[in-house]
């Protein structure tokens, strides 16, 4: 392709490091594909309100809605997201054009002086500002202080090795991703952390009326994973799902049958978690999501609310 007519992409992106890994990981993808790239960093909200709890002032739709209106207003073509950052419905005029290859999408315990979150003595601090790993880790160990952490990833680090934490939870992926999994102490298996819905998924939102980005990004698209993350945030749709509810969906898909996995917990302290599952064969997205509905269906009858 020459590179006259080679398709030009400028991508919106958020300028934090992991952000921006992965908005180059999608470029280099792109280059290889012909098209010439570039990327356009921001500063959203979300990574400028520090001192209080997503659920507290908006939810995750602060990490995403500058780089929407740079898409709208023609700056960006395509915008690269962390898949649990999306809010569950997105704006109308924009679609999820593709959902790449999923990572680890578990989480990972990371302290300096504890291997694992059992070693942790009576009432330790430990930081996360999810509530979903907030009434996990409440229902692992009730005994726990779980306090507010906030910041991109390298300043959660530092908050905890400048003493402030015994030990924190963050993402695999992330630390993955960014050449830090040195720093992992042990990684939660699903029974007992179940992942929020999209974590370690990368998704890629365009405007609805660009088919040419569609077919574009088409080679990118990971259709497992897809259809994984389709049926979790269809149970954190069909629940309200926001940052002020503390939800955790996960799918894994085997020779064509998915199975779904999806745990609620009180926000307001109470330890016992509600939880349901169901598998189904799936041949496509709606497939996905109907398993998703049925799986939030079964935790509203179990008494999630």
């Amino acid at each position: 392709m020459s590179s006259t007519s080679a398709p030009s992409i400028v991508i919106a992106t958020r300028e934090s490091r992991l952000a921006l890994w992965q908005a180059e990981h999608v470029k280099a993808l792109l280059e290889g594909l012909g098209c010439r790239v570039s990327l356009l960093g921001m500063t959203t909200q979300g990574d400028q309100i520090l001192d209080r709890s997503l659920s507290k002032v908006g939810g995750k739709g602060l990490f995403v809605k500058e780089l929407e209106v740079a898409l709208q207003e023609g700056r960006a073509d395509i915008a690269v997201h962390s898949l649990k950052d999306v809010p569950m419905d997105m704006p109308e005029g924009f679609d999820l054009a593709c959902v790449m290859e999923r990572e680890d999408p578990r989480d990972a315990w990371v302290s300096a002086a504890y291997a694992r979150l059992e070693d942790l003595p009576q009432g330790a601090v430990v930081g996360t500002s999810s509530l979903r790993r907030t009434v996990l880790l409440r229902a692992l160990r009730p005994d726990l202080k779980i306090e507010p952490l906030r910041g991109n990833l390298d300043t959660r680090l530092r908050k905890l090795d400048e003493g402030q934490y015994a030990g924190i939870v963050l993402a695999a992926a992330g630390l993955k991703r960014l050449g830090l999994t040195q720093r992992i102490r042990h990684i939660f298996e699903t029974d007992q952390m179940l992942p929020a819905a999209g974590q370690g998924a990368l998704g890629i939102e365009i405007r609805s009326e660009r088919a040419d980005l569609r077919a574009l990004l088409g080679p990118l698209a990971d259709t497992p994973s897809w259809r994984r993350v389709a049926a979790e945030r269809a149970v954190s749709r069909a629940m309200g799902g926001s940052c002020s509810m503390p939800l955790a969906a996960h799918a894994t898909i085997e020779g064509g049958v998915l199975k779904l996995r999806a745990a609620w917990g009180d926000p307001e302290g109470a330890t016992v978690l509600v939880t349901a599952n169901d598998e189904a064969p799936v041949a496509d997205l709606p497939d996905a999501e109907a398993l998703g509905l049925r799986v939030a269906q079964a935790l509203r009858q179990a008494g999630a609310h």
